[in-house]
């Protein structure tokens, strides 16, 4: 249950960057991305994790699916409504992360049908600190 690849970038439309590590910021999201909030973060809008499990069965790299985190090993259907931690960094699972026609458009025909109830999570963000490839994700302790 780790993170295998993080995924950054400033504009929306633009190409996501991959990096080793990335600031997380609670109630606001990851620096440098285009999802970076200073004035806080809606619900959900901090984070988004995608399966590397899902993204290789539908044929596309790590990144491809504009996830900012890629994890192996977790399912990440069952952290809807739970806290959990990425290495040091507490977040809440807030819903599914299901494919967009945007999304369809930058990749293929048909992913929004071959990514349904698997596109990731979005989560929340509640305590901050460094996210790095590697980092163990898991539930959070009751």
């Amino acid at each position: 249950m780790t993170v295998v690849a993080i995924h950054i970038g400033p504009v929306e439309s633009g190409e996501l960057e991959s990096v080793e590590s990335v600031r997380a910021v609670a109630g606001q999201g990851l620096e440098g991305d285009r999802n970076f909030f200073p004035s806080g973060a809606a619900a959900g809008e901090a984070l988004t994790l995608v399966e590397l499990e899902a993204v290789e069965d539908v044929g596309l790299p790590p990144g491809a699916t504009r996830r900012q985190l890629t994890v192996r090993g977790v399912r990440l259907n069952d952290m809807v409504g739970k806290r959990f931690s990425v290495g040091d960094v507490e977040c809440y699972g807030v819903e599914l992360c299901e494919p967009c026609l945007h999304l369809q458009e930058m990749t293929r025909p048909g992913l929004i049908t071959d990514l349904a109830h698997r596109g990731g999570l979005r989560a929340d963000i509640l305590s901050g600190g460094t996210i790095s490839v590697g980092d163990v994700v898991s539930p959070a302790a009751v």
